[in-house]
């Protein structure tokens, strides 16, 4: 589809075991690209890696929580080691939040959404850069949730760490688009279940915005869109926000 884009290139897609992440994963191998997945799914990203290499494939598998950093440092020096190098970042991983209100976010919730959701994709973003740095090339795609672009997706917590996302984005297209590298996201409706706590008063504050009407996009789609994004086709959008929601943000 993409030509010669992504052939023998080194892409690393976190959240590679389930839903976008895997569709990600499978579109990017399925166009030559030589992929580590990265996940905290022993048997999820085991049988990603199974399905790629099946299908004749290149693709190597690390687990753990990318909010830890030698588990960052570890998805970096295999794309390295066996792929030569970091060509496209494609970040979907991951988690939602309690759907509270702020008055009602305990710090643990804060504090792990945010981990996960903004400070892993920091961490790993800053990690790949020396090396498409010194390649004066590379593509950096987040998956962004509709938290990202509008206030009564989500909790306080997981809207405030999408939120970040979108900022790291912008920063990343200002910073460095004079070195060939971009950054861009795909903002997703996913209907990603929410542990919700019923004593919290999110739940009963957002429920008349959270309802999902229409057909919506599935992981093949919002993968597509990433795919997209890193590709040549693209190489003139950086810093963008793309949602792929069927309207939803819109509304």
């Amino acid at each position: 589809m993409y030509g010669s884009d992504f052939e023998g290139r080194g892409v690393i897609v976190t959240g590679a075991g389930s839903g976008v992440g895997r569709a990600a994963a499978l579109q990017f191998a399925g166009e030559g690209a030589r992929v580590v997945l990265a996940d905290r799914s022993k048997e999820a990203v085991g049988q990603v890696l199974r399905t790629i290499e099946y299908a004749g494939g290149a693709a190597r598998a690390v687990v753990g929580d990318l909010s830890e950093q030698h588990v960052v440092d570890e998805v970096v020096a295999t794309a390295v080691g066996f792929f030569g190098g970091v060509g496209v970042l494609v970040h979907t991983a991951g988690i939602t939040d309690r759907m509270s209100a702020l008055a009602d976010t305990d710090d643990a919730e804060w504090r792990r959404v945010l981990e996960v959701n903004l400070t892993a994709p920091f961490l790993l973003t800053r990690a790949v850069l020396p090396h498409m740095l010194a390649e004066e090339r590379g593509a950096i795609v987040f998956s962004a949730s509709e938290a990202g672009v509008r206030g009564g997706a989500a909790g306080a917590a997981r809207t405030a760490a999408e939120h970040g996302i979108r900022g790291l984005v912008k920063s990343l297209a200002v910073m460095y688009r004079w070195h060939g590298i971009r950054a861009n996201a795909v903002a997703t409706a996913t209907g990603m279940p929410a542990d919700a706590d019923p004593g919290a008063h999110g739940p009963t504050v957002l429920s008349p915005y959270l309802g999902l009407s229409g057909e919506t996009a599935g992981p093949h789609e919002q993968a597509a869109a990433m795919l997209f994004l890193a590709s040549d086709d693209a190489r003139h959008i950086n810093g963008h926000v793309l949602p792929v929601d069927n309207g939803w943000s819109a509304v």
